[in-house]
């Protein structure tokens, strides 16, 4: 028999969502999952999946609460996997473990899962709920479900800019435009994201690293580091190739480097540039969830002319630029066609700027 679910429930799954949000920078490129065990109305067992290859939500959980798990209910933010990975099926341990009722948020739209967690559960007698808190579940690993439902990754575009819509000053003078807390939060995105991607514009004008330099705990990893240079017209010695792993997409047409001892891959070209529709699924294929794009005003365009960004981050500094200044974006013909078009999702002062992020509105 299945329980429908009740406000208690979603109590539980919401300590469960808690716990999962501890993986936010460490759990890549597996989801984000958390876990609760409870028998008679208290807490037995929690745990959350803190990165791939280590045990996962389930099974710490099921550690911590022992004995105690038979006949239990768990809560867990995602269907518990059915099949052999990095590690064993969480299915089994379930079975193994005694669990009496199972309660997830939302199936694995992985396809070695994709609902077979649920039905090995119930053939054992287990009874299993789905549903409690899904939006919030989904919410907690955009990319991870982006990467199975839309074969490409969660994309989000940040920029900084004026009051004015301006991003770097007319005369090509160096300098930040917001503030150092915004810098931070920043830094932030770059933790959480699987890879974060550049233009060759922005590595010759900026010579950026992209790399995660704040310390977010244990686990934390560096992102993978994207530079797009369709003619490898970019030094070797540039600081984002500093460290290793770094990846760079030049095109296919493109003649070898002498001694070429970049990571490079080869994709058609596009309408300004390279083809991004190539560059995101070569991206998917490596498992990237999420994508952080820190660039330019001509491949910002770009990524928004393709109907490639989901999440627009937008940090804006009070100070005024000028019209001569260097826009947002390129976005040009307009007016001959659909523009982009956001729906609202957040807005928050940092120190002395604004951030602002917004959804990209779906047909």
């Amino acid at each position: 028999m299945t329980h429908a679910i009740g406000a208690r429930d979603e109590s539980y799954m919401a300590r469960a969502m808690q716990l999962a949000a501890l993986g936010m920078y460490t759990t890549d490129p597996n989801p984000r999952v958390g876990c609760v065990v409870v028998r008679d109305d208290a807490v037995i067992g929690e745990g959350w999946h803190a990165r791939a290859g280590e045990p996962h939500a389930e099974v710490l959980a099921l550690r911590a609460a022992g004995q105690g798990a038979r006949g239990a209910t768990m809560y867990v933010t995602l269907e518990p996997c059915s099949h052999t990975g990095r590690t064993p099926p969480c299915a089994d341990a379930l079975i193994a473990a005694g669990i009496g009722r199972l309660v997830c948020s939302t199936l694995d739209p992985s396809p070695k899962v994709a609902g077979a967690g649920l039905r090995r559960l119930q053939c054992a007698g287990i009874d299993v709920s789905s549903g409690a808190l899904a939006a919030e579940a989904r919410a907690l690993n955009p990319g991870f479900f982006s990467r199975f439902e839309r074969r490409r990754p969660f994309i989000r575009l940040k920029l900084a800019m004026s009051l004015d819509g301006r991003t770097a000053r007319a005369s090509g003078a160096k300098g930040w435009i917001s503030g150092e807390a915004s810098r931070a939060d920043v830094q932030r995105l770059r933790a959480r994201s699987s890879a974060v991607l550049t233009g060759s514009g922005t590595v010759r004008a900026d010579d950026p690293r992209l790399d995660v330099r704040f310390d977010y705990g244990p686990w934390v990893r560096q992102p993978l580091r994207v530079l797009l240079d369709s003619r490898l017209s970019c030094a070797q010695t540039s600081k984002i190739f500093q460290g290793g792993g770094a990846l760079v997409f030049a095109a296919e047409d493109t003649p070898r480097l002498s001694g070429e001892s970049l990571q490079i891959e080869r994709v058609p070209r596009g309408g300004r540039g390279l083809d991004l529709n190539f560059v995101v699924e070569r991206l998917c294929a490596r498992e990237v969830n999420e994508l952080l794009v820190e660039c330019g005003p001509r491949l910002a365009a770009a990524f928004l002319e393709a109907n490639l960004v989901d999440e627009l981050v937008l940090y804006i500094a009070p100070v005024l630029l000028g019209a001569d200044a260097v826009p947002l974006t390129q976005l040009t013909g307009i007016d001959s066609g659909s523009p982009p078009t956001f729906d609202f999702q957040e807005t928050r002062r940092i120190d002395a700027d604004l951030r602002v992020i917004l959804r990209r509105k779906r047909a």
